[in-house]
């Protein structure tokens, strides 16, 4: 069994946390992006299909925080967001309205809290 390479090793746990699937070599796609070591590439990223939609991320917090967002207190609702930021679900167009309808609160008040979520990781 060949050993995999240590770049591949050390980005599959940023892999995990993004849903994103970590490529041999010869499996990558033009869609992938090149992971590199020294100069040759060893393999690959291959990033989750966002064209799914915002739903099923959506539905894959509330089944972690267990309820539907409409229904969580204020720090669950912000815990929703940091989640939902997290997985990349205000990459997707329209998300920010989106998501305030699914927690019942202000296009403003999802905007406050993922500002509050994006300065707490600029303060790591």
């Amino acid at each position: 069994m060949a050993r995999r390479h240590p770049l591949l090793a050390a980005v599959q746990p940023v892999a995990d946390a993004l849903g994103a699937t970590v490529v041999a070599r010869t499996r990558l796609e033009p869609s992938d992006i090149p992971l590199q070591w020294e100069g040759e590439v060893v393999g690959g990223l291959r990033l989750p299909d966002r064209q799914v939609g915002l739903a099923p991320l959506i539905a894959e917090v509330e089944r972690e925080l267990g309820a539907p967002l409409g229904d969580l207190s204020r720090e669950d609702k912000q815990q929703a967001v940091r989640l939902l930021e997290a997985r990349g679900a205000f990459t997707l167009r329209k998300s920010i309205e989106d998501v305030a309808d699914a927690i019942g609160v202000s296009r403003i008040t999802v905007y406050n809290y993922l500002h509050a979520v994006r300065d707490a990781g600029a303060d790591a």
